[in-house]
């Protein structure tokens, strides 16, 4: 059957090429009825082969182009879905892990504080009642020098005395005699200072 459908197109094609040469000198041949059917059938032909082209080979090509992107472009949203949840997944934890590393900072920080506070309060201690004792111990030896002080002025002012009144006169003069006036000189003057 193709064959017969191709033998009549080809026997009409030949039948209208030989008048189209003879009419050619007539006008415009495309709108001459006589040459209709060869036009209609290279359209039939043009069209065939560029419809079995383009079925055949591009359209294929193209539709399995688009499919191939088409997949490609579903892979990658939902690579890019995972990607965001492990992304979100890993910033939960991310902030977990910060803000239980701000509450154990700020443990250790109150604990150092504690600790330190506790040791300055000991040592403060510690330094007070060593200040205590040293400032008990100052007045003791106040107290022992101000209990000690009359007797060994009196025995430095007896000394100085006779040496100058040996080096005044020229001669010496009893100790118990000057003793006797710098004891006196001493009460008077010692209730000043000493509150004897």
């Amino acid at each position: 059957m193709i064959k017969k459908i191709f033998f009549n197109l080809v026997f009409f094609n030949f039948l209208l090429t030989e008048r189209t040469l003879a009419a050619e000198s007539g006008g415009m041949p495309q709108l001459n009825p006589e040459f209709w059917v060869s036009q209609v059938f290279w359209l039939i032909i043009s069209f065939g082969v560029l419809y079995t082209i383009l079925s055949k080979l591009i359209l294929p090509k193209i539709s399995a182009n688009l499919d191939s992107r088409k997949s490609q472009i579903s892979d990658n949203i939902e690579a890019a879905d995972k990607q965001r949840k492990e992304s979100e997944t890993k910033l939960k934890e991310y902030d977990q892990i910060i803000s239980k590393s701000k509450i154990e900072a700020k443990n250790i920080f109150n604990e150092a504080r504690d600790k330190a506070l506790k040791d300055i309060n000991s040592k403060k201690e510690v330094l007070d009642q060593q200040i205590d004792e040293e400032i008990k111990k100052a007045e003791e030896e106040i107290y022992q020098l101000r209990k000690k002080a009359p007797t060994k002025i009196n025995k430095i002012a007896i000394e100085t005395s006779s040496e100058l009144i040996q080096k005044l006169i020229g001669t010496e003069i009893n100790n118990s005699s000057i003793s006797a006036i710098v004891d006196d000189l001493l009460k008077k003057e010692g209730e000043k200072y000493y509150g004897n």
